[in-house]
């Protein structure tokens, strides 16, 4: 099949290009503090940490290192890891965690994949469309963000307000598959044809394109991050999420593993999920020094942080990163169920496989930081 093959030369590529950045070291190890980790590396800049032994630490008492992919520079999101870093949570797991930069958007499942990289932040409708149509061997160990951040956005003055005033206008968005799905799932449940609507791939430049006046409206700005800059530029903003319109609620943001070093490195990897539990609980109970943490480990020189920008994301992923029932890191197999579901019958994954092929329930085996203390 033409998609199959497609996609087995992308992975390749992508794999292939992950392995030769391994190899050639760039950009160096970060450096440790306190004992505790370093923070700022490109990712494939160095090799995994130590393979698990009896537990996480060995007979000389070093802690083993593990290489965690970002999915960006460090944001509100990312937090929790700095915290659990700072407060030493990762220690007293006997855990050392570099915290590395992705250089393309792929690194965190590629390396991952590849054994290059322990964890990565990634997505869960792409992972469930990698390894399906791939075959590529990673799975999810905990949920960063339980429900979508991707909105679609218009400028107040444009006179959007949802998608049935989308007919005549234009649509700007990042050409994913993903995406284009979930336009048409939506014009589809607004009534609007794709025949009144023109698409255009603008790339990553989707609150430029509204701003220039280039297009109408976007799909893909983050709620937590274009939305808030845009208002703290001046401009009124209004956005809807997908699922209000026949998308079905998501993961944003996930915690992949390789399956090789999965086995290898289980307990280490639980140990892991304990310290950022903890590390989100310090966050949730106080945004502000919290807030105070992120800025401390911001990247100035490629992502600077904007605090009024990264105080609106602290107020719009601190819902989402836990919710009522499900604490932070769950993974309910039925989410997983419904975007197999939903990815298949869109014609996008050739296949459809089970939760259980993507996820592993760590929590459950190793124990929470509340159950460890016991």
């Amino acid at each position: 099949m033409q998609t199959k093959k497609r996609w087995n030369l992308l992975w390749s590529f992508l794999l292939a290009a992950a392995l030769t950045a391994a190899a050639a070291g760039c950009g160096g190890a970060p450096s440790g503090t306190g004992g505790q980790t370093g923070s700022g590396g490109q990712a494939g800049g160095q090799e995994a940490g130590n393979q698990a032994g009896a537990g996480n630490q060995g007979e000389t008492g070093e802690l083993q290192e593990l290489d965690v992919v970002l999915d960006w520079y460090p944001n509100a999101v990312h937090t929790f890891l700095y915290i659990a870093q700072q407060e030493g949570y990762f220690a007293e797991e006997g855990l050392k965690v570099n915290i590395l930069y992705p250089t393309n958007g792929n690194d965190a499942v590629a390396l991952t994949a590849a054994g290059q990289a322990d964890i990565g932040f990634y997505y869960q409708e792409d992972t469930i469309i990698t390894r399906t149509n791939e075959g590529v061997p990673v799975k999810s160990i905990g949920t960063v963000v339980q429900g979508p951040i991707s909105v679609f956005a218009a400028l107040a003055d444009t006179g959007i307000d949802g998608p049935e005033d989308f007919a005549g206008k234009t649509i700007g968005y990042s050409s994913t598959q993903f995406g284009e799905k979930a336009i048409e799932t939506v014009l589809q449940n607004a009534g609007v044809s794709l025949d009144e609507v023109e698409i255009i791939d603008v790339g990553f430049d989707l609150t430029s394109a509204m701003t220039t006046g280039n297009v109408d409206a976007t799909y893909g700005c983050f709620v937590n991050h274009e939305i808030p800059a845009l208002e703290e530029a001046g401009f009124e903003v209004n956005y809807f999420s997908p699922t209000e319109y026949g998308v079905p609620e998501y993961y944003s943001l996930i915690l992949v593993v390789g399956e090789k070093n999965l086995e290898e490195k289980r307990e280490a990897y639980a140990g892991f999920l304990r310290a950022c539990q903890k590390g989100f609980a310090d966050m949730k109970a106080d945004p502000q020094a919290a807030l105070e943490v992120l800025m401390a480990n911001q990247n100035v020189d490629n992502f600077p942080l904007s605090e009024y920008v990264e105080t609106r994301s602290f107020e719009v992923l601190l819902p989402l990163m836990e919710k009522e029932g499900s604490p932070f890191l769950t993974q309910n197999p039925m989410v997983w169920q419904e975007n197999i579901d939903w990815l298949q019958q869109a014609g996008i994954t050739e296949d459809k496989l089970s939760p259980e092929d993507f996820v592993v329930y760590l929590l459950d085996e190793y124990g929470t930081p509340a159950a460890s203390e016991e």
